[in-house]
């Protein structure tokens, strides 16, 4: 299928949030129904969006919060097959992500998913070396026929002495030898957020902080939601031929709304990373280890290491789940067993905590449930997708809305957004190899450049405008010199955020990439996004101190020894609600 290209930005700026609430209050007018209303701005409800608009469907997205604010910003950040669940013996899950994986480096986002080198370190001699090397090449080979080039290199065996040499941190008696092999890493929330940007500009009316209170019904079926813009106060009801719910962790609560028959069940399993700085220790590439429940990830992240994850139940509060002491010594106690000088807390710059949607089983242990997804039409007019992983988003979008338009009445086209590059993808290749022209042109640093076409690809020209316009955004924001404040005005212009923790948690990563978690940058982010969005200097400050709030109640939390007590720290401090 051919489709007509994107608007040049598919910018989510407030005029464009204006204009995309205006055009779903319309959908209750006489020919204004959208044809498929999407639920939950998560990377599944983005990918949805995506898909379905590029089949020429009209098509509304609204997340309650922002976009990823959920699970899609707080993964482990790879593009992966999934080694463990060749294990698990599940080669067809392995293969359908390592073609994803593939896609996404070559063809979908290049600016965004990038080929990352990991250590799988080998304990046992003769036996350990075959048998996880058979593994491994299964591995490769099954992205090797996955049918989209594989886009990273063959693994390769390693002796003890070749493992130091490109781990020197690692303990001389940790390992016998490794195998190298090649996964992705990705921003997870700006992969969501260009997702979005994406589908806006092909159409698509996305709104962020718009929550769904109920479903509208007309008889048994469901015809649209009643909302509430809770930047404002305001409800309205969409109308739409179909309504896609995405809502990840909470599948089960939304799903509550229209019916109890038939339902998908979702568990929630939690996870947990910790942000170190990359000097803390020394290696060339990431490492791969195996624990009593799992595996642990050290993955390289810029000037940082990202180490984790954990796999427990959660069933408490969704929103903001809460990481313990005691998953936090769990991950310092697994890594430390390869490392010469060992990590402590004091090395720990940033902790985020996740919640995995996991479909329910018999099983008790969420790190044995299945990561397949499921996509069910409990009642006419309403589809469910559930389970998943993040590498296979679009693959849960293309059978959600596969599922969609077969009840409707009209012939629409198959999905086509394997052939399809997201914002800033197109010309990244170029604009990379031309970096030192760029730095010269604009008169900011080739390592700036290099930082900025890794977050905005070939679209970091329009950062650069802004630069152009007003030279003292090209300085350094407080406490996180890696970010520019032309970063700050752009998430508030061209994507779409609201307030101060949508920018220093995810357009940027501020919150757990400083030492202070962001706490120096806040007033001059508030001042900068204040700016752009007319707030009043009570609003600024109300920002700044809700953010410094939870930053706070976040570290206590964090001293907790069980979930239930850092639950109750955590939860003391609210989402913000605007000053109206």
């Amino acid at each position: 299928m051919s489709t007509a290209p994107p608007r040049p930005t598919g910018a989510l700026g407030p005029k464009e949030r204006e204009a995309a609430l205006a055009a779903l209050r319309a959908t209750t007018k006489a020919g204004g129904e959208l044809d498929v209303l999407i639920v939950g701005g998560g990377v599944v409800g983005a990918g949805a969006a995506l898909d379905a608009v590029t089949r020429g469907l009209s098509v509304g997205l609204v997340e309650a919060s922002d976009w990823a604010a959920g699970t899609s910003s707080r993964s482990s950040k790879l593009i992966h097959g999934g080694l463990r669940y060749l294990e698990m013996l599940d080669f067809a899950l392995v293969q359908e992500a390592l073609r994803e994986r593939g896609l996404l480096i070559q063809r979908i986002a290049p600016h965004l998913v990038r080929p990352v080198p990991f250590l799988y370190p080998l304990t046992k001699r003769l036996i350990e070396r075959p048998y996880v090397g058979a593994g491994i090449l299964l591995y490769d080979t099954l992205g090797l026929t996955s049918g989209s080039s594989r886009g990273v290199p063959m693994h390769k065996h390693l002796s003890r002495r070749a493992t130091l040499r490109a781990a020197p941190s690692l303990k001389d008696d940790a390992m016998i030898g490794s195998i190298r092999y090649y996964d992705a890493q990705v921003d997870d929330a700006r992969l969501v957020a260009n997702l979005v940007r994406t589908a806006a500009a092909y159409g698509a009316q996305a709104v962020n902080q718009v929550q769904v209170v109920d479903f509208v019904r007309e008889g048994e079926r469901v015809v649209g939601a009643k909302v509430r813009n809770r930047e404002d106060g305001s409800e309205f009801e969409i109308r739409a031929k179909q309504v896609v719910n995405a809502t990840g962790v909470w599948t089960d609560e939304t799903q509550a709304m229209v019916t109890d028959r038939g339902q998908l069940k979702v568990r929630a399993s939690k996870g947990i990373h910790l942000v170190v700085p990359r000097d803390r220790f020394q290696s060339t590439v990431g490492l791969i280890l195996r624990t009593e429940k799992s595996v642990l990830f050290v993955i390289p992240w810029g000037r940082h290491w990202i180490i984790g994850t954990t796999d427990t139940d959660w069933k408490l509060d969704k929103a903001h789940p809460a990481a313990t002491s005691k998953d936090i010594d769990y991950v310092l106690d697994h890594v430390n067993t390869v490392l010469k000088r060992p990590l402590t807390r004091e090395d720990v710059e940033g902790v985020y905590a996740g919640l995995r949607p996991l479909l329910a089983g018999e099983n008790d242990s969420t790190a044995k449930l299945s990561r397949e997804h499921v996509v069910a039409h409990p009642v006419p007019g309403l589809v469910v997708v559930a389970g998943g992983k993040f590498t296979t988003y679009r693959v849960m979008a293309r059978d959600a809305v596969d599922e969609a338009v077969r009840a409707m009445d009209e012939k629409v086209a198959p999905s086509c957004t394997e052939t399809i590059p997201l914002l800033g993808a197109a010309g990244y290749r170029a604009a990379w190899n031309r970096r030192n022209r760029t730095a010269e042109e604009s008169g900011v640093h080739v390592a700036r450049i290099e930082h900025l076409l890794g977050r905005y690809g070939a679209l970091t020209g329009e950062v650069l405008e802004l630069i152009g316009d007003q030279p003292e955004l090209s300085r350094p924001l407080p406490g996180a010199d890696d970010y520019l404040a032309a970063e700050v005005v752009y998430a508030t212009t061209h994507e779409g955020a609201l307030h101060l923790n949508d920018v220093l948690t995810r357009r940027t990563r501020i919150s757990i990439e400083s030492w202070d978690r962001g706490v120096s940058a806040a007033p001059v982010v508030a001042r900068l996004m204040g700016d752009i969005l007319d707030w009043s200097s009570a609003q600024q400050e109300n920002e700044v101190k809700h953010y410094v709030a939870r930053v706070e109640a976040e570290r206590l939390s964090q001293q907790q020894p069980d979930d239930e007590s850092a639950d109750a720290v955590r939860l003391g401090v609210e989402d913000i609600v605007p000053l109206r």
